[in-house]
């Protein structure tokens, strides 16, 4: 089931409470510090993996998460992992985030904002 691109976007959420937002980033956090990601000292949204030619991106943004690999079956695993302690609902080819329209093309990625 692995798949190049993934959009993840949490099934529940802790919507309501004053701490939810806190509480889920420090679960989320926890799970990706288990996972070996290292988060980013620029982006507090950003976690990072490397070991040898295996490159990983996790950017978080409220519930969702946006997650750039560099293998297909790393992709898969580190779906598996997450979705132990999270619901993931995959949304596809990443298209559009916070008002930047993503095509892509055989070059790679072009960003843009209308």
């Amino acid at each position: 089931m692995a798949k190049k691109n993934y959009v993840c976007k949490l099934d529940k959420a802790l919507y309501g409470l004053k701490q939810a937002p806190h509480a889920w980033y420090a679960w989320l956090y926890g799970k990706l510090e288990a996972l070996r990601f290292v988060p980013s000292k620029a982006n507090t949204s950003l976690f990072y993996y490397r070991r040898g030619k295996l490159v990983m991106f996790v950017l978080v943004y409220v519930d969702d998460i946006i997650v750039a690999i560099s293998s297909h079956e790393a992709t898969g695993a580190l779906l598996e992992d997450l979705e132990q302690e999270f619901a993931l609902k995959d949304l596809g080819d990443l298209h559009y985030f916070l008002g930047i329209e993503v095509q892509r093309s055989r070059d790679g990625l072009k960003l843009s904002q209308g």
